[in-house]
């Protein structure tokens, strides 16, 4: 079934009237039975046909007889079929999939990995190698809060800028609440978002937005061996130099993530277990 369209004379004086209204979306598109609407043709002979959405595609934004002062007359049902017996179109709308197409080299351009779920392991790299901080969680051994979780920041680094490794540096003094944790229980797990980076804040995405990809990896935390503490320093002290004239007294010394987990979260499609051996393959993009 095809929607019934308005001539652009009448859309234009419904838009005119809807004081207190908002569009749900920019750009969206009713889904028949028969599925998605795969191309979506935003001509002018096409768009009132588009607008013609008897799933209610307008919803008040705030009460506007406080807002613009409208009365409660000029209130209603804004966009009706001229034919009240025809059949109602199923009532869902769907604009994530244009969304997502319009925004990919915005996300590029942001310094994040293009939201392609086939390609998960590589997000996950992306993620990892350029991101210069994360949230990592220990089981406290604090005497008020042992035995609970326990949330920290930390730098960290996975190489040098041309040099990805997948693996995750860090740079800590014994002193730090979280590195007299892991002495007790080694295990850890490091949280990344791309709320960190421009995206996120260009698109006016909360952190929690799944299209604001989130990235956590799960592993034991080791102290770095004598043969890998040259890399581990370069890893870190190129992203980081200031933690070249950290105080010496501190003690400070390089801890690494052996991993047994990584969980991604990227954009609408559910979140993604990653294989070690996928994610160690994998390239950033």
């Amino acid at each position: 079934m095809t929607a019934r369209c308005l001539p652009l004379p009448l859309v234009a004086s419904v838009l005119c009237v809807c004081h207190g209204y908002t569009l749900r979306g920019s750009v969206s598109w009713a889904v028949s039975s028969s599925g998605v609407v795969e191309d979506a043709d935003l001509s002018e002979e096409v768009a009132p046909a588009l607008l013609v959405d008897s799933a209610g595609l307008w919803k008040q934004a705030y009460p506007s007889s406080g807002v613009l002062g409208d009365s409660a007359e000029n209130r209603g049902e804004l966009v009706k079929s001229e034919d009240e017996s025809a059949e109602r179109i199923p009532s869902r709308l769907f604009s994530y999939r244009l969304e997502q197409v319009e925004q990919v080299e915005q996300r590029r351009s942001s310094g994040g990995p293009p939201p392609l779920l086939q390609e998960t392991a590589r997000a996950a790299r992306h993620m990892v190698h350029y991101r210069d901080w994360g949230h990592l969680a220990t089981i406290s051994s604090q005497d008020k809060i042992k035995g609970l979780p326990f949330g920290n920041i930390f730098s960290v680094s996975d190489g040098p800028l041309d040099n990805s490794t997948g693996v995750i540096y860090f740079y800590v003094t014994p002193k730090d609440n979280t590195v007299l944790d892991l002495k007790s229980h080694p295990y850890a797990s490091l949280t990344f978002s791309e709320a960190e980076r421009e995206f996120c804040r260009q698109m006016v995405y909360d952190p929690e937005d799944l299209r604001c990809a989130r990235l956590t990896l799960t592993g034991k935390m080791v102290e770095v061996a004598p043969e890998e503490v040259a890399f581990a320093q370069e890893a870190m002290f190129s992203r980081h130099p200031v933690m070249a004239k950290w105080p010496v007294p501190h003690k400070w010394f390089f801890m690494k993530l052996e991993l047994i987990h990584v969980w991604l979260q990227d954009w609408i499609g559910g979140t993604s277990v990653i294989p070690l051996e996928d994610y160690f393959k994998a390239t950033p993009f």
